[in-house]
């Protein structure tokens, strides 16, 4: 095992980082901007090193500066978190070449499947499931009208380096096709430098289910398991929960399956996640493969017992997996909320500000992963996710139940948060049904937002 790790983030997925490291007993070097001097994660690592001003571009997103504090602190390893650095095929080069082992696969992969379009090209030769759309990037709109035109519309225009929505575009008319590839590139080369294209068929109102996977250096691969992350706002998502109700043995095993040979086509090494849609009459589509470590990453460790964390150390120090498939068992519901600090009735604005007073729930089956404390002081200089609370119980029932308590206890004075309205999202009756989709939050989110204008002038 290491000695000595540093982590290359900063907020809740740093401090839950440097707790697994406690537990095995391995030193944590925590980095931070400027403006995160008093960070949670800078208090709780082994030991911090300031690397660079407030602007992340020139602190966390600084390769050099991150892999400076790494030598100097003699680490022998990074681990990336998600966000910033963690999907960087050059930084996972750099770290091998400064003789830091990086805690992820290698860049030669995450370049591989970084590439939304390969990615798909590659899914295809293994026979996984693909989307109906181009075999690879489409040149130009001329290109991209006539592949529509054979799919039928709607369709998805999406960037091959793209995440999080961004360089996506849903064209439903043939008439806005060219305006929209426009956009689409443009937006994907300002946010990744890379204006390369594909086109997807758009499956109306999914499913996103994806699986966990985990590979070691010996060649094993297994499945955790599912997690459906269908209620999003705008391709982001808000809630997450595991098993999914829309899925029935047979057509877990088969994705599940479907998720191991993915992982091995890719040659993966460590923790990552194999994304896809599920249409209305169960038919799966791989659409991508996230590299890292999940934000979601809990719900799959409350229902299978397994450190997530702690098997990417192990895997990443040439260790072998401390499970096999047959291993592996579903044990009761999960359900996540991530809390923001934003505020839904001003179309989920970015509400930074100071935590005038904290009270986190607790309990069987509660678990928190937070960056808060009393008294601290929210950035906005970075993402607006403060906490994470993730329940556990026998039943999906029991879960939702247990979570409405745990938000209704939970106290973040000094700003807006979305604990209210994913408070409200468990008492639709779809939710509680287990009939929602990705279409959910379009379709509901007025209805909400009046619920919670209504509890906000009741109270």
């Amino acid at each position: 095992m290491f000695k000595r790790v540093l982590i290359a983030n900063r907020g809740e997925i740093a401090v839950r980082v440097i707790r697994a490291c406690q537990e095995l007993g391995v030193e944590s070097v925590a980095v931070h901007s400027t403006a995160d001097a008093d960070a949670l994660h800078v208090q709780l690592a082994t030991r911090a090193v300031c690397v660079g001003p407030a602007k992340a571009a020139d602190s966390y997103l600084s390769p050099i500066s991150l892999l400076t504090a790494a030598v100097e602190s003699g680490c022998d390893a990074v681990h990336p978190g998600y966000g910033f650095l963690s999907e960087n095929a050059e930084f996972a080069d750099l770290c091998a070449k400064s003789g830091l082992s990086f805690i992820g696969p290698s860049g030669d992969i995450i370049r591989q499947m970084g590439n939304k379009a390969a990615a798909r090209a590659l899914m295809q030769e293994h026979g996984v499931p693909v989307v109906p759309g181009s075999d690879g990037p489409v040149p130009d709109s001329t290109a991209a009208a006539k592949l529509a035109e054979t799919i039928g519309y709607p369709v998805l225009i999406k960037a091959s380096a793209g995440g999080g929505g961004r360089g996506m575009r849903r064209v439903d008319d043939p008439a806005d096709l060219e305006r929209l590839f426009d956009e689409a590139r443009a937006e994907a080369v300002a946010c990744f430098g890379d204006g390369e294209l594909y086109l997807e068929k758009l499956i109306l109102n999914p499913r996103h289910i994806e699986f966990q996977i985990l590979a070691d250096t010996q060649g094993n691969v297994v499945h955790l398991g599912e997690r459906d992350c269908s209620i999003q706002r705008k391709n982001q998502k808000l809630m997450e929960e595991s098993p999914s109700k829309a899925l029935t043995p047979e057509l877990r095993a088969e994705m599940g399956k479907a998720a191991v040979a993915a992982a091995k086509a890719a040659g993966y090494v460590n923790a990552g996640t194999i994304e896809f849609v599920v249409d209305r009459e169960g038919h799966f589509y791989f659409i991508e493969m996230n590299t890292r470590i999940q934000v979601e990453h809990p719900v799959t460790e409350m229902v299978t017992g397994l450190d997530l964390v702690k098997e990417q150390l192990r895997i990443a120090a040439g260790l072998p997996l401390s499970v096999q498939q047959e291993d592996i068992t579903l044990t009761g519901h999960a359900i996540e909320c991530r809390i923001n600090a934003e505020d839904p009735t001003r179309g989920f604005c970015p509400c930074p500000g100071k935590t005038e007073f904290l009270h986190l729930p607790g309990g069987p089956g509660v678990r928190v992963d937070t960056l808060l404390y009393n008294g601290y002081s929210v950035s906005p200089y970075y993402d607006s996710l403060v906490a994470k609370v993730i329940v556990h119980a026998p039943t999906r029932l029991e879960a939702i139940r247990r979570m409405r308590r745990c938000l209704a206890e939970l106290v973040i004075d000094g700003y807006p948060t979305t604990a209210d309205f994913c408070h409200l999202i468990l008492h639709h009756p779809d939710f509680v049904r287990g009939q929602y989709d990705t279409g959910f939050l379009a379709q509901n989110q007025e209805e909400l937002l009046r619920w919670e204008c209504q509890s906000l002038s009741d109270q």
